[in-house]
């Protein structure tokens, strides 16, 4: 906002080129802060506001003669076609899973379409949207052409509004060099997408300038038929024509009456307005958004006290049997048995015997050797005379034994 902060604005002679005639103070309304929030949330239901009712036919869907079949046939209880001798007959109707059937919950007329708004948000919104008016940032990130143009707000003299001939309108518009933003509207000119090329809305364009006056003398006559280009009075400015889509930064041409009327209709921050009864401007809550240059300012650094020395911070609180320090605190004779303990370990490593590669192969040999001691013990216990019990089991198997080799002798 610092281009919109100028104290005071050149009026732009309508005749000669470059040549300003007189300067205006800045009203207050164009340093309001800007509040993108608002102007969406206001655009969005005043927008509403606008919408033609529509709604599906009420007999749409609903035109057979139909009628269910119950239960006990095996099929489902919606409504079938009646009679016979064709296709049609038996078919689902009425509902809206069947072919030819109505919509679920079938549009209505009188549907609410409109959304109030409270007046005060209004307000606010029209005076962000013309605060957004008078930065050329958001002029150009919004699209317009304004490269060319000497100063953010343009303000042109009075005699533009005695103009009744578009030729005139066109010649103003190349002299404050505002032709290139008609130029990017012409060239944007393109046919919309969808079926509402067939419903009177064939073209689309982006939008253009917007031209405010005071007083009516023909100027609305002069520049109507201008591409892309709107008029609107300064008495009744429109929050749709100001940030169209809801987004900020529309390039706006005052004339000079106008300029001057904006004060007195939305009021300044030393005077209240004369229209809007009970509304005053909206402030920033901060005049200068940098907080750290103002903390570390001569002005608040002189104010401020000095730091505290020796002050502790408070510290915070740990686990003590994740944290050893905080352990030691509670219980200083942790320390003495964690050493105990590293000892001990100490000692049990020491004692642990180190095999070495040769020593290790003679132990795999005797004890693949006691395995086949062992198994030969085995298969001589099973041998066994008569007295023993089950010896008729042993006797079988003493037979069967000596027909296979002994385990321990492969």
């Amino acid at each position: 906002q610092a281009m919109a902060a100028r104290p005071v604005v050149s009026v732009l002679s309508a005749t000669e080129e470059g040549k300003s005639v007189g300067s205006l103070p800045l009203p207050h309304v164009l340093l309001t802060p800007i509040r993108q929030d608002i102007v969406h949330r206001v655009h969005t239901n005043m927008a509403k506001n606008k919408r033609q009712p529509y709604a599906v036919n009420s007999k749409a869907g609903m035109q057979q003669s139909a009628i269910s079949w119950g239960t006990g046939r095996a099929v489902s209880r919606i409504p079938r076609i009646c009679g016979g001798g064709t296709h049609r007959s038996g078919q689902g109707a009425f509902g809206n899973m069947c072919r030819g059937g109505r919509m679920f919950n079938p549009t209505k007329t009188w549907r609410k379409w409109t959304a109030k708004t409270n007046t005060n948000e209004r307000r606010v919104a029209v005076c962000s949207a013309l605060a957004a008016s008078s930065v050329p940032a958001l002029l150009m990130a919004r699209g317009h052409r304004v490269n060319n143009v000497s100063e953010v707000p343009l303000v042109v003299s009075n005699e533009i509004e005695s103009y009744t001939k578009t030729k005139h309108a066109l010649d103003l518009l190349k002299l404050i060099k505002a032709m290139d933003d008609i130029d990017h509207v012409k060239e944007s000119r393109k046919i919309r997408r969808g079926k509402g090329k067939m419903r009177n809305r064939r073209y689309i364009q982006r939008k253009g300038p917007l031209l405010v006056y005071a007083n009516n003398n023909g100027i609305e006559q002069a520049f109507r038929n201008i591409p892309g280009l709107e008029i609107a009075c300064v008495d009744r400015l429109n929050l749709l024509k100001l940030a169209p889509g809801g987004h900020l930064g529309r390039f706006v041409i005052w004339t000079q009456s106008a300029f001057e009327k904006l004060d007195s209709i939305f009021g300044s921050y030393d005077k209240a307005s004369e229209v809007k009864k009970t509304f005053t401007l909206p402030r920033s809550i901060m005049t200068n958004a940098d907080l750290a240059r103002i903390i570390n300012s001569d002005e608040i650094q002189s104010k401020v006290r000095t730091a505290k020395a020796g002050f502790a911070k408070p510290s915070r609180k740990r686990n003590p049997l994740k944290n050893l320090g905080t352990m030691l605190k509670l219980n200083p004779y942790v320390a003495q048995l964690k050493r105990a303990e590293k000892a001990k370990n100490l000692i049990g490593e020491a004692k642990k015997k180190v095999l070495k590669p040769k020593a290790a192969a003679g132990v795999r040999k005797a004890s693949k050797k006691g395995k086949k001691t062992c198994e030969i013990k085995f298969c001589e216990t099973l041998r066994a005379d008569p007295k023993t019990p089950c010896a008729a089991f042993l006797d079988s198997y003493n037979k069967v034994e000596e027909t296979i080799p002994v385990l321990g002798g492969k």
